[in-house]
């Protein structure tokens, strides 16, 4: 099945007041396991997520073209300006685009700026545009530009480049296998604590999902290392070299 809602809660009881697992994108696969009345017990097809989703409306099929580009993406009901919607599609999401006109795309019910999307294939260097979700608010479970969570930024990039990275830290943590030494830090590389995940922007800049400020924030390294280790007592457990497995 694809979900065609905007940003659909995944959670992990049978109650929308239970904790946020995860969320699906727009054109995201799953499989549904079990219904129960107004909820669906699912298995996400990206990473074998499991969880409950309101029973809704969902299509059984389609082949992406298209992947939003930018963080999020203003949608219109056709394809002028003047009819624009009080909606945004996020980043990473997927569209199959049916018709053209002009600057716009036609994807479902909606119009999108054609700006805000690039072909399903296309691939940027795996972080390059991390900074875009500098001072999105934290969200546990969330993986949208209305909140995100440590991991899911980690993983938000390798599913736009199509590449597969699992959902939680912990599992991240053991499915990049290379370890690299504090000294010899670069770009990109991961830096794991338990239960959290933080990226590298160079060898003394980092950028995370960090739930003591409540949003994404760009911090000194050896600061943050401190501060970690200081309000949480949480040493490094790995620092993993991120094309590993690319």
């Amino acid at each position: 099945m694809i979900n065609t809602n905007l940003i659909l809660n995944v959670y992990k009881n049978k109650s929308s007041k239970s904790a946020l697992s995860t969320q699906l994108l727009y054109g995201e696969k799953f499989k549904i396991i079990k219904k129960f009345g107004k909820f669906i017990r699912i298995k996400t097809t990206y990473d074998g997520y499991f969880g409950y989703i309101k029973n809704k409306k969902f299509i059984k099929d389609f082949t992406p073209s298209h992947k939003v580009s930018n963080l999020s993406a203003t949608l219109f009901t056709k394809p002028n300006k003047k009819f624009r919607l009080n909606k945004k599609i996020s980043f990473s999401s997927l569209i199959k685009v049916k018709n053209k006109k002009k600057n716009f795309f036609n994807f479902g019910k909606y119009w999108i700026y054609k700006k805000d999307v690039v072909p399903i294939n296309k691939k940027n260097s795996l972080f390059s545009k991390i900074k875009i979700f500098k001072n999105i608010k934290y969200k546990w479970g969330g993986n949208s530009f209305k909140g995100i969570d440590c991991s899911a930024l980690v993983q938000i990039f390798y599913k736009f480049n199509n590449k597969f990275c699992p959902r939680d830290s912990k599992d991240q943590m053991k499915y990049f296998k290379k370890n690299v030494n504090l000294k010899k830090i670069k770009k990109n590389n991961l830096i794991f604590w338990k239960g959290h995940v933080a990226i590298c922007l160079s060898n003394k800049k980092l950028i995370h999902a960090y739930g003591p400020k409540k949003r994404v924030v760009i911090m000194d390294i050896k600061k943050t290392i401190k501060e970690i280790d200081k309000n949480a007592k949480l040493k490094i457990k790995f620092i993993k070299n991120e094309s590993e497995r690319i």
